[in-house]
């Protein structure tokens, strides 16, 4: 069970949404890279990156310090979204050293756009399907599609999808504890890796998910939860790797 800190992007400083809401944000830091730092030294095997100006605009907001960031940690596995609706700016950020680039808003709105970049991008593509009430959102979360997350999930599965990163964003950013439920609901439809997403809040929450694990949740996001002293991140991965297994 692999736990992943989030590193949230906005205007250059690290910050955590509510529920994705733009303007409802918490700020920990106005330095980026000595966040990745931080969780790296406390044994972080994974980082996920999201530039939330990007999310909302369409096109990288903070690549510079993206790119800093991979460049500065070679051996960590780093999986970037938002605002790459491009095959260009997917290689830009694999040129830059990043493992794995994150695909929602032309996921959704554009679904062969993904059959296109796995065949061209092999190895390298996550979709992340982040859903509210049973529907997909776009756009930075700002708007609902009409989608069913496991009928398109089944879709990139069969596309070549990496992993499907699953979203609760009700519960996304308020440690209102993880929606296990739901994600063993999509991990049973498909059999690619599922990363869980939205809400992790302590200990209990870690074990949870370790009891779903066999079901294919490969890991976590975690977020508000690290950054508010409600989940030691070391702790939590220890204990991960103690009920499941190391990954």
């Amino acid at each position: 069970m692999l736990l992943i800190p989030a590193i949230d992007i906005k205007d250059g400083k690290c910050v955590r949404l509510r529920q994705g809401r733009m303007d409802d944000e918490t700020i920990y830091s106005d330095n980026p890279s000595a966040v990745a730092e931080r969780w790296v030294a406390a044994g972080a095997r994974r980082l996920h990156i999201v530039d939330l100006d990007g999310a909302v605009s369409g096109k990288p907001g903070n690549a510079d310090l993206i790119h800093a960031i991979s460049m500065a940690h070679p051996d960590i596995p780093i999986q970037v979204g938002g605002g790459i609706r491009h095959e260009d700016t997917i290689q830009t950020y694999l040129d830059a050293g990043v493992r794995f680039v994150i695909i929602g808003t032309r996921a959704v709105t554009t679904p062969h756009f993904v059959a296109d970049v796995c065949l061209e991008f092999p190895g390298h593509i996550i979709v992340g399907l982040d859903a509210k009430d049973g529907k997909l959102a776009t756009e930075g979360w700002s708007k609902l599609s009409h989608h069913n997350a496991v009928d398109i999930a089944r879709r990139f599965e069969d596309d070549g999808v990496a992993s499907i990163i699953f979203t609760d964003i009700g519960r996304d950013g308020t440690l209102s504890c993880i929606n296990i439920e739901a994600t063993v609901k999509l991990c049973q439809q498909i059999s690619i890796p599922v990363i869980a997403s939205g809400g992790l809040r302590n200990l209990d929450d870690i074990r949870a998910l370790c009891a779903a694990a066999k079901e294919g949740i490969e890991g976590a996001i975690t977020g508000r939860a690290i950054y508010e002293g409600t989940l030691d991140f070391t702790e939590a991965q220890r204990l991960a790797d103690q009920l499941c297994g190391s990954g």
